[in-house]
């Protein structure tokens, strides 16, 4: 059925980045949300400061999400604290540049742990929560170079292997999962907000390589987000959130 947010129970993991605007975007229109984080304490806090001045619930839970037990004990927390669980929302991820000749095991199982092992983890546990709500929502975080099928960038093998493996995990869970009202969907990242290290030459290519010429901002992702949540017939499916980048 159409799920309204109010009253409902979300868990955003690792969305220190860009999940501010998501939890904000959900506590608005009425939802509790928890939030985890690795190391980022400061910024995850000032995000649900913001989501208590909304008058809703926040929690913050520490979780390392390349260990098991911390996905199964975050998701425990989180329904716990919040009373119910009624939507997830799969941000965390390591996106990091690493050349194939240095590439090590260790990195190919911190990539794939956090990216992609991660998700089923949590969306694992959290289906008994959903199940004793009657239904629930499953977003996942995937790369709109992972939805166009093929690496363009060199130097990053264990993250676009786990972001395509986001969208297998999508389509597999989504049948698993339907006859439960647990509709599973996901998101395909594209030029959003510029990172931190990139300088105007760099913000300017991105552009021009878009066909709608900017970057998304928030307001795109939260949209994207909120449509996935109140859908209540489209499961299976990876949404490209990408200004048209994957047509060129």
């Amino acid at each position: 059925c159409h799920m309204e947010l109010t009253g409902r129970g979300v868990l955003i993991t690792g969305g220190s980045r860009t999940g501010s605007a998501i939890a904000l975007a959900l506590a608005s229109a009425g939802a509790d949300v928890a939030l985890s984080y690795n190391s980022s304490k400061e910024s995850i806090e000032q995000i649900a400061d913001s989501v208590f001045e909304t008058g809703q619930r926040a929690i913050v839970i520490k979780g390392d999400l390349s260990r098991s037990k911390d996905c199964v004990r975050l998701v425990h927390e989180a329904a716990r604290g919040l009373g119910r669980l009624d939507i997830l929302v799969n941000m965390a991820s390591v996106y990091t540049r690493k050349a194939y000749d240095q590439l090590r095991e260790a990195d190919w199982d911190d990539g794939l742990a956090v990216d992609l092992k991660a998700c089923f983890l949590c969306a694992q546990i959290a289906v008994a929560y959903m199940r004793s709500c009657g239904g629930g929502r499953i977003v996942n975080f995937t790369d709109w170079i992972a939805a166009s099928g093929r690496p363009r960038y060199m130097g990053f093998l264990p993250y676009y292997v786990a972001k395509c493996g986001v969208i297998a995990l999508t389509e597999a869970l989504a049948l698993e999962l339907a006859e439960d009202g647990i509709l599973v969907n996901a998101v395909a990242l594209g030029p959003i907000s510029p990172p931190e290290d990139f300088d105007r030459t760099d913000r300017t290519a991105v552009e021009q390589a878009t066909p709608l010429g900017r970057w998304g901002g928030d307001k795109a992702l939260v949209q994207a987000v909120r449509t996935l949540i109140k859908t209540d017939f489209m499961t299976g499916e990876t949404i490209r959130v990408d200004g048209g980048r994957h047509l060129r």
